[in-house]
C-alpha cells in the first residue's frame, strides 16, 4: 500500500461491544488512502479477538498496546498514535461512534493544496441503534477560522471543537501533543493551544460524525459529576488560562467565561488562577472580581433581559 495520506488514531478501552460497528463505518469511507491506528489502553475485554477478522482482512488497520512510556488514558494513547502516524493529516475517532462515509473525503478536499491547518465539521449524537440514512450531499457551505481571533469562541463553546470533529495537518499535533495527565477536556486544552499559536482552518457546515451517548463515556461520567473528570476539567481550565496569558489573549470577554465556569463547577481555584495572570490590566481585573462577587445578580439580569427580548 502507498503511504497513507490520512492517519486515523483511535484509542480503545473495553469497547468490544461497540468497536466493530465503528470500524465498519471507517471501512465504508469513500476516501480510501488511510491508515487506522487502534491503540489499546490496557483493556481487559476481548476487543483484540473481536476485531481480529477485520485486522486480517484489511491491512490498513493496526492494533497495538499503549506502551508504558505514555501515561494511561486517552491523551497518552493519542500521543503514541501521533508518533506512529504516517499520514500528512491526522484525525481522531472514538471507539464507539459512527463516521459519515464522506468524512475523510470532504476534509482532505479542503486541506489538499491549501495553506489551511485544519478542517472542522459538525458532530451530532445518538442513543441506541444508529440510523444509517446519511445525507450524501457533498455541496457544503464553509467558513474560515482564524486561530488567534477565534480561540475565545472555541474555548467558550460558541465554536465547538469536538475531539473527533477536526482533521489536522500533522505538524499541528506533533508540536502540540496532548497533556497526558488530563483525564477529561484534554482536547479542549490541546486544540485551544494550537489555535493560540496561530493555526487557521476551514469549517464545514455538515454533520460528518455521530457520537454515541452512554453513561460510560468520559462526557457521561463528567455530566454525572465523576470527581476525576471534574478535577481534570478544572486542571485544563487553569492550563488554558495560563496559555492565554502567555499569548496576551486574555481579555474580559473570555475572562467572563472562566468566571462562569468557576461558579458552575464550584471551583474557586479557576477564579483565583484567573486573577493571578500578569497580562490582565487592573481595570479589567476589578471588573472580573466584581462579576465573580455578584455573579448571581449578573445571571438574574441576563435571564430577565432574555425573557424581555423574547
Amino acid at each position: 500500500m502507498n503511504t497513507p495520506q490520512v492517519s486515523i488514531i483511535m484509542a480503545t478501552y473495553n469497547r468490544a461491544h461497540f468497536i466493530t460497528e465503528t470500524l465498519a463505518s471507517i471501512i465504508k469511507q469513500s476516501f480510501t488512502n488511510w491508515e487506522c491506528l487502534i491503540i489499546d489502553d490496557g483493556g481487559t475485554d476481548n476487543t483484540k479477538e473481536v476485531i481480529a477478522p477485520i485486522l486480517q482482512k484489511d491491512n490498513r488497520f493496526t492494533y497495538v498496546q499503549r506502551p508504558s512510556a505514555h501515561q494511561k488514558g486517552l491523551p497518552g494513547c493519542r500521543n503514541y498514535g501521533i508518533t506512529l502516524s504516517k499520514g500528512a493529516y491526522i484525525i481522531f475517532f472514538d471507539d464507539d461512534d459512527i463516521v459519515h462515509p464522506e468524512n475523510l473525503s470532504l476534509c482532505v478536499q479542503q486541506l489538499h493544496n491549501t495553506e489551511r491547518d485544519f478542517c472542522r465539521y459538525q458532530r451530532t449524537t445518538f442513543f441506541g441503534t444508529f440510523n444509517y440514512n446519511f445525507d450524501v450531499n457533498t455541496l457544503v457551505d464553509t467558513f474560515y477560522i482564524d486561530g488567534k481571533k477565534d480561540v475565545g469562541k472555541m474555548i467558550s463553546g460558541a465554536l465547538p471543537f469536538n475531539s473527533c470533529a477536526v482533521m489536522w495537518q500533522k505538524e499541528c499535533l506533533v508540536s502540540n501533543l496532548f497533556q497526558e495527565d488530563l483525564m477529561f477536556a484534554e482536547e479542549w486544552e490541546c486544540y485551544s493551544r494550537i489555535l493560540m499559536n496561530g493555526a487557521k482552518g476551514v469549517s464545514l457546515n455538515k454533520v460528518l460524525f455521530y457520537g454515541r451517548k452512554h453513561s460510560k463515556s468520559n462526557t457521561g461520567e463528567f455530566q454525572s459529576k465523576n470527581p476525576v473528570r471534574i478535577q481534570s476539567k478544572i486542571d485544563a481550565a487553569c492550563a488554558i488560562i495560563s496559555n492565554l496569558n502567555n499569548n496576551n489573549l486574555l481579555d474580559y470577554t473570555i475572562a467572563k467565561y472562566f468566571v462562569a465556569l468557576s461558579k458552575r463547577l464550584q471551583a474557586p481555584r479557576i477564579f483565583d488562577h484567573l486573577c493571578s495572570q500578569s497580562s490582565i490590566p487592573d481595570n479589567t481585573l476589578n471588573k472580573i472580581k466584581k462579576r465573580y462577587a455578584y455573579y448571581k445578580l449578573y445571571m438574574m439580569g441576563y435571564t430577565l433581559k432574555n425573557k424581555f427580548l423574547s
